[in-house]
């Protein structure tokens, strides 16, 4: 029944996808402009599949210099059902036009054409700003759409939000445009099983493993993988949804809820659910409902619903983080409003997310210890394994000295467990040797913990760093500069450009890893710290999700943290530099070094 509804749902998905719905013009037709030379400005339109040109529409107006006689390139010869035969371009056109001019102008350009599938637009009016340049020095201007009448038959009113043309989130969602429904879903599908490598997604492992072992021994392999199946449907339901979602209105709904309430109540679950497997108690139903659900779950296999529920509650906690594929996606659904075939696209990926919890369901049968006291030690693994997520969950809105001591007594009590201070028998087997030995260093590193609390230290990875004294007191990670508000934003872009210094706006949030992730292994690289301290930066704390938080993220398009923004010493933002989710420091640092030209 599984394999069938999956089936009938891509078949769904494919027919809605087919009745595409026609583009705004300024998506159908991309516009940019670039000074080859002091005397000759490049104006350039990418024509989406399906969509053409009409070559005699164009026209040219340019502010604060004079402009020749425009180079069009021949097109080719179209029946027309409006104008006759008529010269059309499809895929691209490049006009030359010579100008004279100097110094910065603007270029007003107007266009028009049409849709393959029947819809003609109005005259579009595009505008560039171009600093012309000596010759041999070309510079790109970026495009800007401005006023645009209203498109007609059926799509007035129809709304696009703008985006940068080369970051690689946008290069993600041309692939939308540029490549049919199979090409989308594997590429997304490949996006997913890159994103199940990531901290987003390890937390929700112990999450599905624990539901599996605490269903006792008797579990089977179809049983195991069919709930293991049930869990990643209702990440992936989650993933497609929320996205549409966020898509639509241009935010991240998940952000919401990283909050204190809504993260406790999540790691109270947990901890709910691992004492249960440390036997304080057992969670079950009243005895007179006991009897018909046991009944109904031995039909079924298991709760489903409420499996899938915890996949999809998952979905929306633990991995609230922005990745470029994620981004991308999200672009495409704001740009062109088609909810069905970007969310087709992220259901896919959740699914490629979720083969490693797949792989947990599928091999977790042969894993598991046959009935006895083994049986009961993995049991309190996977409980201990509980309250490590629930304690992951709540250390972005807990101190950092509780954050630690949470760590330290969660490797000093099971080390006790594991007879770190207990003497072993004469005659030990090789099992109780090696957990004596994995207590021993349990207990080691909790001890470490707990000293580092005491000591003040910041920084959990390395908990007896204060120890070092001078030698260590100096982080080489560059200090940011906190901006709140657009306009505190607009006013140190203002003062970085007086000082012809570029700019990097970080924007990040307490509850995403990536942020951290960046701070600690690539903004720390000596190398990237380096490069770094020659730029002015500015950090935009997008924790609270408040009102301002959202104008800031929607400024520059973005649904989340992390991004990164760069700016140029004359205040111009590098579209093409944007960095969306993590980049470790060897990838990071050529982005700097364009930065830095």
């Amino acid at each position: 029944m599984l394999i069938r509804f999956l089936f009938l749902l891509l078949f769904a998905l494919t027919g809605l996808a087919r009745a595409e719905e026609p583009l705004p013009p300024e998506e159908a037709f991309r516009f940019s402009a670039r000074a080859i030379d002091a005397k000759t400005i490049e104006a350039r339109w990418q024509i989406t599949d399906q969509y053409y040109m009409y070559r005699d529409k164009f026209k040219f107006v340019l502010d604060g210099g004079t402009l020749g006689t425009p180079k069009l390139p021949p097109g080719k010869i179209k029946d027309d059902e409006l104008f006759g035969k008529v010269e059309t371009y499809r895929k691209e056109v490049k006009i030359l036009l010579p100008v004279e001019a100097a110094g910065p102008v603007t270029l007003k350009a107007v266009s028009q054409g049409c849709w393959d599938g029947g819809i003609c637009y109005p005259p579009i009016n595009q505008e560039a700003r171009i600093e012309l340049v000596a010759a041999g020095t070309p510079a790109v201007a970026s495009a800007a759409p401005i006023a645009i009448a209203a498109p007609q038959s059926g799509i007035s009113g129809m709304q696009s939000t703008p985006a940068p043309a080369a970051d690689e989130s946008s290069r993600i969602a041309g692939l939308f445009k540029g490549s049919n429904l199979a090409v989308v879903l594997v590429s997304f599908f490949g996006f997913g099983l890159l994103l199940s490598l990531t901290p987003c997604v390890f937390p929700m492992i112990p999450i599905l493993s624990g539901i599996i072992v605490n269903h006792g021994h008797a579990v089977s392999h179809l049983r195991a993988f069919v709930l293991s199946l049930a869990y990643v449907l209702g990440m992936a339901v989650t993933y497609a949804a929320v996205g549409v979602a966020a898509g639509l209105s241009g935010t991240l709904l998940s952000a919401a809820l990283q909050n204190v309430w809504v993260l406790g109540g999540f790691a109270l679950v947990f901890v709910v659910l691992s004492f249960s497997m440390f036997g304080f108690y057992e969670l079950q139903l009243p005895a007179a409902l006991q009897s018909r659900v046991s009944d109904t779950a031995n039909r079924q296999g298991g709760s489903l619903p409420a499996i899938a529920l915890m996949g999809a509650l998952s979905a929306l906690i633990v991995g609230p983080c922005v990745a470029a594929p994620l981004a991308g996606a999200l672009l495409y659904i704001a740009q062109t409003g088609n909810a069905t075939l970007g969310g087709a696209a992220l259901f896919v990926m959740a699914l490629g997310m979720g083969v490693p919890l797949l792989l947990v369901g599928a091999f977790s049968r042969t894993l598991l210890p046959k009935s006895g006291p083994w049986m009961e030690g993995v049991k309190k693994f996977f409980g201990v394994l509980m309250l490590a997520t629930a304690l992951w969950l709540v250390s972005p809105v807990i101190p950092l000295w509780l954050q630690m001591f949470g760590w330290a007594l969660l490797m000093v009590i099971p080390a006790i467990y594991l007879h770190a201070l207990d003497p072993l028998p004469p005659h030990a087997h090789g099992w109780q040797r090696l957990g004596k030995g994995l207590g021993v260093m349990l207990l080691l590193g909790g001890a470490a913990m707990l000293i580092g609390v005491l000591g003040g230290a910041k920084d959990p990875l390395q908990p007896l760093g204060f120890l070092g004294g001078n030698a260590t007191a100096v982080s080489p990670a560059p200090t940011f500069e906190r901006v709140a508000t657009t306009e505190r934003l607009d006013v140190r872009l203002a003062e970085a450009k007086a000082a012809g210094k570029p700019v990097m706006l970080d924007f990040y949030a307490d509850w995403c890893v990536s942020c951290k992730e960046m701070e600690r292994f690539t903004f720390a690289d000596p190398q990237v710290a380096a490069r770094m301290k020659q730029i002015v930066l500015l950090k935009a704390d997008v924790t609270a999700n408040s009102a301002a938080d959202a104008a800031l993220l929607k400024r520059f398009g973005l649904f989340g943290p992390p991004g990164i923004i760069f700016f140029d010493a004359a205040g111009r933002e590098l579209v093409d530099l944007r960095v969306v989710g993590f980049q470790p420091a060897e990838t990071f640092l050529p982005t700097l070094e364009r930065v830095l030209r």
